[in-house]
């Protein structure tokens, strides 16, 4: 995946150069342009078509959250010193992906941005139609607990769920099988029901000739 293209947007010449400092610090980012104002974010976005914009609300010639409602086909990060409540709802239902209050460390920068990449990652790998366990993740929603079927162990269900997650990749039914005692056969049935759950993933893997061979990925 090509590097996220950020415009930094902020009216203090000083902090824009320092938030651009620590974003082009971040692997996988990139900052085409800063503007200082709202008329030219608009312009910048227009010409530059950016992936994200990181916007301030306090802006010379416009407020931050009338560029927001402008901004169509951006995803946006706002960056502010306003903290209160009805500021923060109305960013939110401007459709901002996130909210940073001023000061903020490179730290805290950092970790929004890991987490913006990871929601693109994310959504390119789901493809063109979604399931809802794929919005569900992304939207960080709470899952519905999934019984462990009849004829499967709770306990052994956590031992398999525990040889995926820190697998750190993908395992076939044989590699889990190996790791944790079981049987292949008992083994894959324990995959399949975390892939249920949406706990797990299927992911085939084709080889030269005959059936592909199906690994499966922890999810969380």
């Amino acid at each position: 995946m090509n590097d996220v293209r950020v415009l930094v947007v902020d009216d203090d010449f000083m902090v824009a150069r320092i938030h651009s400092g620590y974003v082009s610090r971040v692997p996988g980012f990139e900052v085409v342009a800063v503007a200082h104002g709202g008329a030219d974010a608009l312009a910048a976005v227009a010409e530059l078509r950016p992936d994200l914009v990181l916007l301030d609300i306090y802006l010379p010639d416009m407020s931050g959250l009338e560029v927001l409602k402008s901004l169509t086909d951006v995803d946006v990060l706002m960056i502010s010193a306003a903290r209160d409540v009805a500021t923060v709802r109305e960013a939110m239902r401007g459709g901002a992906v996130n909210y940073l209050i001023k000061p903020f460390t490179a730290a805290a920068l950092t970790e929004r941005l890991r987490q913006y990449a990871d929601t693109r990652r994310r959504l390119t790998a789901i493809g063109p139609q979604a399931r809802q366990d794929d919005v569900d993740r992304l939207f960080g929603a709470p899952r519905q607990a999934v019984p462990v079927p009849k004829g499967l162990s709770p306990a052994t269900c956590a031992l398999v769920e525990g040889a995926l997650r820190e697998a750190g990749g993908d395992l076939s039914a044989a590699e889990t099988a190996e790791l944790t005692g079981l049987s292949r056969v008992s083994a894959r049935r324990y995959l399949e029901h975390l892939c249920a759950s949406g706990r797990a993933e299927l992911h085939p893997r084709y080889g030269t000739a005959g059936r592909p061979e199906h690994r499966y990925r922890w999810l969380g």
